[in-house]
């Protein structure tokens, strides 16, 4: 067997391990080993297989390899393949923007939203625009939540409306106002030529443009969604993936009491 980040004999932590320049990890530390795939728009074959390897060399990979290849359909080509990594990142430089609340359980949340804010919080949920996924608002809002996370609907101190898929964002911004809602949280999963981006942006000019921006928490989430990007578009937070129901419901039960003391 190859090495590791740990020895079987010494069990202890790789020491040439330098988070000033560090690179992928396959086998051993600093062999930079990574995988990839992609198609090319040309036909399969040998000179397929040595573009993809050309294109490897090119993107700063070492002794590429193509382990699979299979065309897709005439003059496209898919390919799996494997290189070493030339380049580093200095990991220890790095600052990612990310949302600045402490995650509770579910009873927790419940608690503190009866000491501080006295009431519950409503809470309106959709995949708007051409959206028609709805697992991620479902995982996040519907009571049996996603991966023993529960949904929103569960909490005793929520009041949560999951609207579904394809809602137009005037419709969003009605039944918020029809619930007198505190927080609006969008879903987006679909985003191809930046669709999310347009249907995100034109769902805060409308809020704006109703007087109403100030007046919500305004969420936004999907796999591709990151704190920095929502935060860029005028949301209040953004979450991305590998966040669930006990996430969001602690920011918002956090950020609505923090707003409460100004």
């Amino acid at each position: 067997m190859g090495g590791g980040l740990y020895s079987m004999e010494s069990k202890e932590f790789d020491k040439t391990l330098d988070l000033k320049h560090v690179k992928p990890y396959g086998d051993t530390m600093n062999d930079g080993k990574t995988q990839l795939s992609f198609t090319l728009p040309v036909p399969a074959g040998n000179e397929a297989v040595e573009a993809a390897k050309q294109l490897l060399l090119k993107l700063g990979f070492e002794n590429p390899l193509v382990v699979f290849y299979k065309e897709l359909t005439p003059g496209f080509t898919f390919f799996n393949c494997y290189g070493s990594c030339v380049h580093t990142v200095d990991f220890t430089s790095i600052h990612v923007p990310k949302v600045e609340s402490t995650t509770w359980s579910m009873e927790k949340t419940d608690e503190f939203i009866k000491n501080h804010i006295g009431r519950k919080i409503v809470v309106v949920g959709a995949s708007t625009g051409t959206d028609a996924h709805t697992v991620g608002i479902d995982a996040i809002m519907n009571m049996k939540g996603y991966a023993g996370h529960y949904g929103i609907e569960r909490y005793e101190m929520f009041e949560a409306l999951n609207m579904g898929s394809q809602v137009p964002n005037e419709d969003f911004i009605a039944k918020a106002i029809e619930m007198k809602a505190d927080a609006l949280l969008v879903s987006q999963t679909v985003t191809q030529k930046d669709v999310h981006i347009k249907n995100l942006v034109e769902l805060v000019e409308m809020l704006e443009a109703e007087g109403l921006r100030d007046k919500v928490l305004l969420i936004c989430g999907g796999p591709r969604i990151s704190y920095e990007l929502a935060k860029e578009l005028g949301y209040d937070a953004g979450f991305g993936m590998n966040t669930y129901a006990d996430d969001v419901a602690s920011f918002i039960a956090q950020e609505m009491a923090n707003r409460l003391k100004k």
